[in-house]
């Protein structure tokens, strides 16, 4: 079945909500919210959304940008209109261009340039949600020294993928097409992150591994803007960008890896949490958990 059917994706639907049941937040007054994520191919930083938000007490239910109710994780506001009066928790633009949201109530965005960008307040939140995931799931013991983390456009580079042949390091290539829960597992068992992926960057972040992060051909839509700005909150005045070139070796790379400052990611985590802990009470929700996931689950909303 196509990932993308209307069978396929009410299925996911029913499975995202079955995991929420899991997660005591919910029972104690969750609610059910028209959400907006990528959602357009199995993708483990576009499965944050899901992931996460259960945590804190919501259940988010997939819908396109027009009829949601809130923005999760994801280069995702240029998919919301000018007239948009939904909440943003996390969101980041994907190009660095202006696109003022007026009529939103912005609790957080993932760095100082979308911030600017879309004409929010000095004191919303700041940081990817991503880099929540250390906050619900333990550090697994380490079983890698290195892992790769490309992008999904990347994942075909040879000259990127040659680098876990390295000899005298246990080199784990990551696939991003997976659950969020399965890719951070892999990631967070590394001693070293190398990615193309940013949320492959944010989730050594949240463990305190070392990464770097760079960039490959075919260029990401939108280039380098979302690290950047996701930068401008965890590494303000630093990057840790490398550039890649034939004739690199892994080495040279890990040389340059580098963790974000703990203090820094902390003040990002505790930001993040207490927007979150606003949801419930800012949503205009149409739905209570449990008694109208159903009703949300139909499109009757």
């Amino acid at each position: 079945m196509s990932y993308s059917g209307a069978l396929t994706r009410r299925l996911r639907q029913l499975r995202r909500a079955a995991v929420a049941t899991t997660r005591r937040p919910m029972w104690r007054g969750g609610i059910v919210v028209p959400t907006h994520w990528w959602d357009g191919h199995p993708n483990f930083g576009d499965d944050l959304t899901p992931w996460l938000l259960p945590n804190y007490g919501v259940l988010p239910i997939h819908r396109v940008a027009s009829r949601a109710r809130l923005a999760g994780v994801g280069s995702i506001l240029e998919f919301l209109p000018a007239d948009w009066d939904g909440v943003v928790w996390g969101s980041g633009l994907l190009h660095g261009e202006p696109h003022p949201l007026p009529r939103a109530r912005v609790l957080a965005v993932r760095g100082h340039l979308t911030r600017e960008l879309i004409g929010a307040p000095d004191v919303v939140a700041l940081g990817d949600p991503g880099i929540l995931v250390a906050r619900h799931r333990p550090r697994p013991e380490q079983r890698w020294d290195v892992v790769l983390v490309p992008h999904g456009h990347h994942r075909s580079h040879v000259p990127f993928l040659a680098l876990a042949e390295s000899a005298g390091q246990r080199v784990r290539m990551v696939n991003v097409h997976q659950s969020a829960e399965r890719v951070v597992r892999e990631i967070a068992a590394s001693g070293v992150v190398i990615t193309t992926s940013l949320h492959g960057l944010v989730t050594a972040d949240a463990y305190g591994i070392p990464a770097v992060w760079t960039t490959l051909d075919p260029p990401l839509s939108g280039g380098a803007f979302k690290f950047h700005d996701y930068e401008s909150v965890v590494t303000p005045g630093m990057s840790r960008f490398v550039r890649f070139g034939l004739g690199i070796s892994l080495a040279e790379m890990l040389a340059s890896a580098t963790a974000a400052p703990r203090e820094t990611v902390e003040a990002s985590c505790n930001a993040l949490e207490a927007s979150a802990a606003l949801l419930p009470e800012v949503l205009a929700s149409p739905g209570r958990f449990p008694r109208d996931v159903l009703r949300l689950l139909a499109g009757r909303a």
